[in-house]
């Protein structure tokens, strides 16, 4: 008699493939900056939950840091504060700075803490203020070649992971709001989220920074071509930073940054796909781009 084949055998075949990256993984920290459309369309949101929930019961240590650009806009218009953007950054006020703590230790975080926690008790909201995790001063970036005042925002000078590590060591999910406090002046300072969660990957030790966007990944020759670059050396890319569309650059420069900085791999994927933390980190294909530092070939079949 030949024996059943049951309708099942494929989930079971998906565990399978997934036991060498489960074993690798074991135990490590992972950093995952949550952003773009999964942070405002609501199967996403649930989906990016489950996501962060199973690697923490598949053995992993998921560290989530957001930001809330989308919604720190709508606040700001219904409070008839004006957007304004220089060199790719909100020029924040004091009366915007407000607006835009509420919003992300306020809103967002807690959102996301519950969509965590509907899962168990697992998720533990703080912001960069807390415990001194991120200290920043003010940031004045170059237009034309002269240091522009952009207001309250922040470029990180120091991280202490102290909070972040104690939560971990007690089986939470750390999720932090990218908001930072300075030393010099005791301003709170907004910080770039994608620039927040490589400096805490790479503080942490992390095994992986894994940054959510809207795109498919690092395309190859964008706009002729759609063709997503799925590896890439630290060196490598440095070379292409001064050629990427403006909005990838804190992105691309926030995963240089990790990989130069201790963190194994540093990944980009696409935050539109359902699961993609999954697909990335327990799949043969993977689905964006890992960046990998100079000297360390990636494992084969990793992408």
């Amino acid at each position: 008699m030949s024996a059943r084949k049951h309708t099942a055998l494929p989930k079971a075949q998906i565990l399978i493939e997934a036991l060498p990256w489960l074993t690798r993984h074991q135990g490590k920290t992972v950093v995952i900056k949550f952003g773009g459309n999964a942070m405002i369309d609501e199967e996403l949101k649930a989906a990016f939950a489950q996501d962060v929930v199973f690697l923490h019961h598949a053995g992993l240590k998921p560290v989530v840091v957001h930001g809330g650009g989308p919604q720190i806009s709508a606040q700001l218009d219904l409070q008839g504060i004006v957007s304004e953007f220089k060199a790719g950054l909100r020029v924040t006020t004091p009366e915007a700075m407000d607006v835009v703590r509420m919003v992300l230790a306020g809103q967002v975080q807690r959102e996301l803490v519950g969509l965590l926690n509907q899962h168990g008790p697992l998720a533990v909201g703080m912001t960069g203020e807390d415990a001194h995790t991120i200290t920043a001063t003010q940031h004045f970036p170059q237009i034309d070649g002269a240091p522009v005042d952009i207001g309250r925002v922040g470029e990180i000078t120091e991280i202490n992971t102290g909070a972040i590590e104690a939560l971990l060591a007690d089986g939470r999910i750390p999720v932090v709001s990218s908001i930072a406090r300075s030393q010099d002046d005791h301003h709170v300072y907004n910080v770039n989220a994608d620039t927040a969660a490589a400096a805490l990957a790479a503080a942490l030790g992390a095994e992986t920074l894994m940054v959510l966007t809207d795109v498919e990944g690092l395309y190859e020759d964008w706009p002729n071509s759609d063709d997503v670059i799925s590896r890439l050396t630290a060196t490598e890319l440095e070379k292409l930073l001064p050629e990427l569309a403006s909005g990838m650059v804190p992105k691309m420069e926030g995963c240089l940054h990790a990989v130069r900085n201790g963190v194994t791999t540093a990944r980009v994927i696409d935050g539109r796909v359902q699961h993609s933390i999954l697909l990335e980190i327990f799949t043969d294909e993977g689905i964006g781009t890992m960046v990998v530092p100079d000297a360390v070939p990636g494992p084969e079949g990793d992408s």
